[in-house]
């Protein structure tokens, strides 16, 4: 008797970290039939990450290679094409890399690797050194794909162009829904293991990497402003950065200085995000840019109201709970709209966010059986494609 061996489907990231793409890409690997398919990952960075031991238990290989900067790009492409050699199983690559993706994808279009995903999760503003590169490889990174996945309209248009987007399948950011429901003793209980005892407390809560991109300066300046109109708060914030820690290093002195020190708590990494939501009272996402965060899935799908920047997409409200503050108005502003939301929320707004999510069809179930079929799909005719093509 042969042994029933899983196909294994190669994804690309820089490192599986607690990140918004690392999220999404384990809550499938935790629900595929792993006797079916598994998951393997290819990574840039060679510190053991938080995802890799549970990628190690659930059956995945981890791989490594050189960082992704310009001065690594000639490196990268050598290690690339030898590791496609090396592992000619590999016959669906799957890259969370964004516009870097252009690097690996040509190279397995010309080794001839039948099922190519770009995946977009994010949509970059403004402009600077980088801006160059990122237009240069993402306006030809389509020639290499075979298939183009995004997030959300605004991540697909950017990586893929809106010329594409007829082409452009919507994978939802999708989570085990039954983990966020709602529970007022659950909640009671998280606060209390963070400090906080008493029920009238209001604690503001943000889950996101230490990265630029999710504003954490301007995030704390609001908060400010929150706790002088309410002195009665706290703030949570959930999630780590790089491994010197130098933006948040620069937040902790920011808190320090406003005298925030006691209101504001740093909950580092975690693998209980889910419970952590219940002890909040209110969610905050002032981001430069975004995608379709995970984060917003989670918090919806605990009942919070959230309040999010006009630079995060409006594809991001599930709930009808989830109100948009531009960057250009002032703190004082963002806390005004965050409290009196606060104001007109009740419990029954809560209890019923992982419904409305589960019915917009986020829930993990059902869209990793889709996601597995579209792989076994997908091979099945790149292969023919492939073998009429020869």
């Amino acid at each position: 008797m042969f042994e029933k061996v899983p196909m294994r489907v190669l994804v690309l990231d820089t490192v599986m970290d607690r990140g918004g793409a690392e999220t999404m890409m384990m809550n499938y690997l935790r629900h595929f039939d792993r006797d079916k398919i598994v998951y393997d990952f290819l990574v840039n960075r060679d510190y053991r990450a938080a995802y890799e031991d549970e990628i190690e238990a659930l059956g995945g290989h981890i791989y490594r290679m050189c960082p992704m900067y310009p001065q690594y790009f000639g490196r990268y492409k050598q290690e690339f094409r030898a590791f496609l050699d090396q592992h000619p199983e590999y016959q669906i690559i799957h890259s969370n890399l964004e516009e870097r993706s252009y690097f690996p994808l040509r190279i397995a279009a010309e080794k001839g690797v039948p099922v190519r995903i770009a995946h977009a999760h994010n949509r970059p503003v403004g402009f600077d050194i980088k801006s160059v590169f990122r237009e240069y490889f993402r306006m030809r990174l389509p020639k290499y794909v075979t298939h183009m996945f995004a997030c959300g309209t605004e991540a697909g248009d950017w990586l893929f162009g809106e010329k594409n987007r007829n082409k452009v399948i919507q994978q939802r950011n999708a989570i085990d829904t039954a983990l966020y429901r709602y529970d007022s003793s659950l909640a009671k209980q998280v606060r209390t293991e963070i400090g906080v005892t008493d029920p009238n407390t209001f604690v503001l809560g943000h889950v996101g990497r230490f990265f630029p991109q999710k504003n954490h300066m301007f995030l704390i300046d609001i908060f400010a402003e929150v706790h002088k109109q309410c002195p009665n708060s706290v703030l949570w914030l959930v999630g780590g950065g790089e491994l010197n820690d130098e933006l948040k290093n620069q937040v902790k002195a920011k808190v320090d200085e406003l005298g925030l020190h006691d209101v504001v708590k740093f909950l580092g990494v975690r693998s209980d995000v889910n419970r952590l939501l219940q002890g909040m009272d209110s969610f905050i996402l002032p981001s430069l840019y975004e995608g379709l965060p995970v984060t917003m899935i989670e918090a919806q799908a605990s009942g919070l109201p959230c309040t999010i920047s006009d630079c995060v997409p409006k594809q991001c409200d599930i709930t009808g709970n989830v109100q948009v503050v531009g960057l250009d108005k002032t703190p004082a502003c963002w806390a005004k709209h965050i409290l009196n939301q606060h104001t007109s929320y009740n419990e029954s707004n809560r209890i019923s966010g992982v419904d409305a999510v589960t019915n917009a069809g986020f829930d993990i179930k059902a869209n990793a059986e889709w996601l597995q079929q579209f792989y076994f799909d997908a091979l099945a005719r790149g292969v023919s494609v492939h073998a009429s093509a020869r």
